[in-house]
């Protein structure tokens, strides 16, 4: 019956206490409460996610654990209680001076957690208020190594680095900082206007550059279709005349060997019986046709003496072909006397 008192006495003073615990990580203003910590009742509950650093005679005795815990009256006290869940403080705006001299406002929020209770119970006297004023130093220190216009572009680098920082001061604390976000830089009206004017002189300038490069393009094509077009044409050219050459070429051919098998027809034809009578006849028909053709084309006619005489022309033409004919005869006869000369006997 006294343990069964004894723990419900514990329990409504526990829940009493608990109402008036401090949180140290909750309000925005980032403030503590100063409220009394938890009475020692013999019996004591410890919440979930909560480390809460008994003291024994004022030396650091031990830290209790989530759930039924009990101490020792008078002699141990409830020094500290940690929160061991994900705190998230709301860094307060600040100004800080770029690289390239321009102050800017600017603020954050930092999310960090407790890994260990006794270093933040007792490495420091105010973890919140030290975790705040480090990532303040550490963003002015980061900013101070940019220029304006890297901190807009290198902003998640910006949040690594100082989340690097503050862990390299803060381990001893026993906190671990997790995240640091930067919400909203602010820049004076000024400057604002020339980072505006900026981006639209930059938006001409690459408008300009890609007018300029459709022109050139432009430009490059028509000359290439100009240089395309004329050598097709020279081709077509040189094609046209080939064919005009090779085509002159066959004709000429084409008479040669007309004439040539003209030429042994007359020639076998005059070899024949009458073959003679037969030339005089055409000798005396082209003779008539070329004086039928002097008035056609030239009014300027010069005619032979005799030009009523058409036997005698005929007979003078047979006699020039009648010598060429024995000329050649003789000419013949020679060659075939020199083969047979030097042909070895048999």
């Amino acid at each position: 019956m006294m343990l069964r008192t004894l723990c419900r006495t514990g329990g409504a003073l526990l829940q009493q206490t608990q109402r008036a615990a401090p949180r140290l990580w909750v309000t925005p203003a980032q403030q503590r409460w100063a409220s009394s910590l938890p009475l020692n009742t013999v019996v004591l509950f410890v919440p979930q996610q909560e480390a809460w650093v008994v003291e024994r005679m004022g030396r650091f005795n031990r830290i209790l654990e989530p759930g039924l815990n009990f101490l020792i009256p008078v002699l141990d006290r409830i020094g500290y209680v940690q929160s061991l869940k994900e705190i998230v403080i709301d860094v307060p705006e600040q100004s800080a001076v770029s690289l390239d001299n321009v102050t800017l406002q600017i603020d954050g929020v930092l999310y960090l957690r407790i890994l260990d209770p006794f270093k933040a119970s007792y490495g420091v006297e105010d973890p919140q208020y030290a975790v705040t004023q480090l990532a303040q130093t550490t963003m002015r220190s980061e900013l101070g190594k940019l220029t304006l216009d890297k901190v807009f572009r290198e902003r998640e680098s910006l949040n690594s680095n100082i989340v690097h920082s503050i862990n390299q001061a803060s381990d001893e604390w026993g906190i671990r900082c997790l995240r640091y976000e930067i919400k909203d830089i602010y820049v004076p009206p000024r400057v604002k206007e020339s980072m505006q004017m900026q981006v639209e002189a930059e938006r001409k300038k690459r408008a300009t550059v890609l007018e300029s490069e459709g022109t050139r393009e432009a430009a490059i094509n028509i000359a290439e279709g100009h240089k395309q077009a004329q050598i097709l044409a020279s081709e077509g050219e040189k094609a046209e005349q080939i064919n005009k050459a090779s085509g002159e070429a066959q004709a000429v051919l084409a008479k040669a060997e007309a004439k040539s098998k003209a030429i042994r027809m007359l020639s076998d034809a005059l070899t024949e019986q009458n073959g003679n009578a037969a030339a005089s006849l055409s000798v005396a028909e082209q003779y008539v046709s070329a004086f039928s053709k002097l008035a056609k084309e030239t009014n300027t006619i010069l005619l032979p003496s005799n030009t009523g005489d058409i036997s005698g022309m005929v007979t003078q033409a047979m006699t020039i072909y009648s010598s060429l004919a024995k000329t050649s005869t003789k000419v013949e006869e020679e060659k075939k006397s020199e083969d047979n000369k030097y042909q070895p006997p048999q």
